[in-house]
């Protein structure tokens, strides 16, 4: 039995075309001005957390999205600060894998050939 020939699409319309091509490849990271990013006090003995657990979620979860290591997240995360215009100061690196190990960042993904599987990192 013959295999079917794949079917062929005529598009006549480039310029939509190329626009609807470059339009996948945008990206919008929003941050929000008044989101809590530094720590607040606990009441707890010893050096109090510079960074809320919001603030390292929010670079772990750019980590883990883009298939980053922490250096290059840290990196990632200054920049995307920088051109929201904030004055906000990044976690380094070593901090970010220290509060790993307590914050679960939860991030839907799809492998390869899989279904909808949830990963902690």
């Amino acid at each position: 039995m013959p295999k079917p020939s794949p079917t062929r699409y005529r598009t006549t319309n480039w310029s939509d075309y190329n626009a609807a091509l470059r339009q996948r490849g945008s990206l919008s990271v929003w941050f929000d001005p008044d989101m809590v990013w530094y720590a607040g006090k606990t009441g707890k003995r010893g050096r109090p957390e510079t960074f809320s657990d919001a603030a390292v979620q929010v670079c772990l979860t750019l980590k883990v999205l883009f298939g980053l290591p922490l250096r290059q997240t840290v990196g990632l995360v200054e920049s995307l600060i920088r051109m929201a215009g904030l004055d906000w100061q990044v976690p380094d690196y070593s901090t970010l894998c220290r509060r790993q190990a307590r914050i679960g960042v939860q991030i839907p993904y799809r492998r390869t050939g899989r279904l909808l599987i949830s990963t902690q990192n």
